[in-house]
């Protein structure tokens, strides 16, 4: 890696903006009433959450709910079932 980059002053093509799909993990911790369900996850999926959850010090099971939560809002006015 001797090869030195040459910077130049040209202007940047900025692309169209695509907005995420998901609130950021902060807007995740709104409490709401629940219903307990059983839900295999992978370890990875868990440890991501868990890491987000300390850094917003909520609990990672009402943070993923408020992913849960968000997903069926966006997607509450379409007429297709799930199958």
């Amino acid at each position: 890696m001797s090869k030195k980059t040459k910077y130049t002053d040209e202007p940047l093509f900025i692309g169209e903006r695509v907005y995420d799909l998901l609130p950021s993990p902060s807007q995740l911790v709104k409490r709401r009433s629940t219903v307990k369900v059983t839900l295999d996850l992978t370890q990875d999926s868990i440890a991501l959450f868990k890491k987000w959850a300390k850094r917003e010090r909520v609990p990672y099971q009402r943070m993923l709910r408020g992913l849960i939560d968000a997903y069926a809002q966006q997607h509450a006015g379409e007429s297709k079932p799930v199958r």
